[in-house]
């Protein structure tokens, strides 16, 4: 079967390798129908981050269950299904709580990346997502929208339903990539009045608007700052959804919060040392980080992208073939395309 491989920064190819199988009773292996690049493949391709050559690639995916282990009696062969990347096992104390992105039994390891025709995938019976009927009664912009609850909607989500976002808030949203903009999404769901996106890029500023920002703003550091405050009279906000992870993005979150707000951060941090003093003098809450997938799936997202509700696909702009991951990852790295999707 063909996988997409990382050779080293900036150069991505397709190689063939043994195909996906159960190696525990608790597997599913999944025939791929559709995949994707994400914004934190950048790190590794652009060789800000190590990863190994001749390491398999890709972290989310739609598909149709091929295979299960003897212990999965909630799918079954033949189950159109969400892969999201948390593999949560549904019964830790974790889980239980709603955090699936950081349950107690992830297993770390080798594993076939999703950006593959077939793919393995851990703790099978509680984190796939069953999607009602088959890929082929939905249209190409239905299967994009099931495809961001893998990953980049139910980011979007997080960073918004940490902060705590509640109805008739004032929210600012960091970052325009495509979790930035599911953030917007987010937002919107939980009931925010106002919706302030941090955008600099035309294409990505009318997606946000049409998501449901309010207003744009264009600015960057302190100049973004005095425009928050200018359109809150200087009260400042609500809520944040950081969902970039520069050091920059997290000091303007702070600067933007109105003292008692809370910044939902999904941005994987870039600096490892933050002064935190800022958050304590104005009494302001950090939250955040590895989405709980399959939990807002099962919860809110799954049944918003059936009804029509919300359309977060509209974040994929270009489309590939798998033999065309270099030019996929190349569009993403040029910003040429807010989010590359991958046909099967």
């Amino acid at each position: 079967m063909k996988v997409a491989t990382f050779i080293q920064p900036y150069e991505m190819t397709v190689t063939e390798t043994e195909k996906s199988q159960i190696e525990e009773s608790t597997d599913a292996v999944i025939r791929v129908v559709r995949a994707c690049v994400c914004g934190s493949d950048l790190w590794w391709y652009r060789g800000i981050s190590q990863k190994e050559s001749g390491t398999f690639a890709g972290h989310e995916a739609i598909g149709v269950v091929e295979a299960v282990g003897s212990d999965v009696t909630q799918v079954r062969p033949g189950d159109f299904v969400v892969v999201p990347f948390t593999h949560g096992c549904g019964h830790c104390a974790t889980c239980k709580a709603g955090f699936d992105g950081n349950c107690q039994h992830y297993q770390s390891g080798p594993i076939i990346g999703y950006q593959a025709e077939y793919m393995r995938y851990r703790n099978a019976d509680w984190a796939l997502v069953k999607i009602p009927g088959q890929p082929e009664d939905y249209s190409d912009d239905q299967l994009k929208s099931l495809l961001t609850l893998s990953d980049v909607m139910a980011t979007g989500f997080h960073a918004a339903k940490t902060a705590e976002v509640k109805s008739g808030d004032t929210v600012v949203v960091m970052g325009d990539g495509a979790v930035g903009l599911c953030g917007v999404i987010g937002a919107k769901l939980l009931g925010a009045d106002r919706i302030i996106a941090m955008s600099k890029y035309p294409d990505r500023q009318a997606l946000a608007k049409e998501f449901g920002a309010t207003d744009i703003i264009a600015e960057r550091g302190d100049e973004a700052v005095n425009r928050v405050m200018e359109l809150t009279g200087g009260t400042g906000v609500d809520a944040i959804l950081e969902c970039v992870g520069t050091e920059q993005s997290v000091d303007t979150a702070i600067n933007v919060a109105r003292p008692g707000a809370i910044i939902g951060r999904v941005g994987i941090p870039q600096n490892e040392n933050m002064n935190t003093n800022q958050l304590f003098f104005k009494n302001i809450g950090l939250r955040g980080g590895i989405a709980s997938v399959t939990t807002f799936d099962k919860e809110i997202l799954l049944e918003a992208v059936l009804s029509g509700q919300i359309n977060p696909g509209k974040v994929f702009t270009k489309a590939f073939a798998l033999d065309e991951i270099q030019a996929a990852y190349e569009a993403m790295d040029k910003r040429e395309a807010i989010k590359s999707l991958i046909v099967f």
